[in-house]
């Protein structure tokens, strides 16, 4: 089925609402961005230290016809022009996930075009294909709020995960420090930040670094900063909150790094992806850009541009494209599944 058979253009409209952005987005081919709208709602959230999954429901209700209207007005692309509507439908939150695929069923439905499901964590791999075309086979490193994978792909939307998380996800991690030094959600680019102004004088335990699995745990990690903490502030020490912050980047540093450069040998691929929230992290660049040179010569290395880590529609309409080339349409059965995986 050629979607595109009877337009002049291949145009896809995009819709991501599976936590707390709402995002729409108009995409061409795949790999060429005509809009981006992203609604944020960090400052909702950031007086509860976290995302309320209710309120993130409430703001997507409100969003999302806004920025339906905005994206298309954005692209100069009428409706007549698009080939299809494409929507997440999983992971995420199961409230901001309906927002999405109801807006996705019911604009499709009226304008009588096919519907894309997308899984999110796909999006986020293919917003590589905005700064390069893929080359594989490909690894690619997810590291988000809610995910940390190790996905070898053999061919486009192909995806075995080798390794992921066995507690706590690389971003909420970062979240949950955050909270023990004070600082305001999201803190992870603030860790960041401090972790360049810092030393890793505290030498954070590095788990499963040297096990034989792709596996990650973050738990141990994240209790030992916290015990750390809380016994300084039992006997009134005052602990270098700089050095804290890259003591326990450096830690996740490492054990990403490692372990994913361990992986591309193993597998012996052609490209690294890294894709994600987390990707955004300066120093998690910086050390990877690093190790890819000294450790392996022939493999590419790309990261989506900042604004293409977070969660946005762009990338969903990247991973479409795929979809819609291996025939993947969903009915108007189409239901949120928010623990799905690859």
């Amino acid at each position: 089925m050629d979607i595109f058979k009877e337009k002049n253009r291949k145009l896809i409209l995009a819709i991501e609402s599976s936590c707390d952005e709402t995002s729409v987005a108009v995409v061409e081919e795949g790999i060429h961005i005509l809009s981006n709208v992203v609604a944020s709602q960090i400052n909702s959230h950031k007086r509860f230290g976290g995302v309320v999954p209710e309120v993130a429901s409430r703001h997507h209700v409100e969003q999302i016809i806004g920025c339906m209207e905005e994206a298309l007005e954005r692209a100069e692309v009428k409706v007549d022009d698009l080939g299809a509507v494409a929507v997440t439908f999983g992971p995420g939150l199961v409230g901001a996930l309906l927002i999405g695929l109801t807006a996705a069923k019911s604009f499709a439905w009226a304008h009588n075009l096919p519907l894309i499901p997308v899984n999110h964590m796909s999006g986020h791999i293919y917003a590589a294909r905005f700064v390069s075309e893929m080359t594989f086979p490909a690894m690619a490193l997810l590291v988000s709020g809610g995910h940390t994978e190790l996905v070898y792909m053999k061919e486009h939307g192909s995806y075995e995960i080798i390794g992921e998380t066995r507690d706590d996800a690389c971003g909420e991690a970062y979240d949950k420090i955050g909270r023990i030094l004070g600082l305001s959600y999201p803190s992870g680019k603030e860790i960041d930040e401090m972790s360049h102004l810092g030393e890793d004088t505290y030498n954070f335990p590095r788990a499963m670094m040297k096990e034989d699995n792709y596996d990650f745990s973050f738990s141990g990690l994240k209790s030992s900063v916290i015990n750390l903490v809380h016994n300084a502030n039992q006997r009134d020490e005052t602990l270098d909150r700089h050095n804290l912050a890259r003591s326990f980047q450096q830690s996740v540093i490492d054990v990403l790094v490692t372990k994913t450069i361990k992986a591309c040998q193993e597998y012996e691929v052609k490209q690294l992806i890294m894709a994600g929230g987390v990707a955004a992290n300066k120093g998690l660049r910086a050390a990877f850009d690093e190790a890819v040179t000294n450790e392996l010569s022939d493999v590419s290395f790309i990261v989506p541009p900042l604004n293409l880590c977070g969660d946005n529609a762009a990338m969903i309409g990247a991973a479409a494209f795929i979809e819609a080339k291996k025939g993947h349409f969903a009915d108007w059965s189409l239901n949120a599944k928010p623990s799905v995986t690859l």
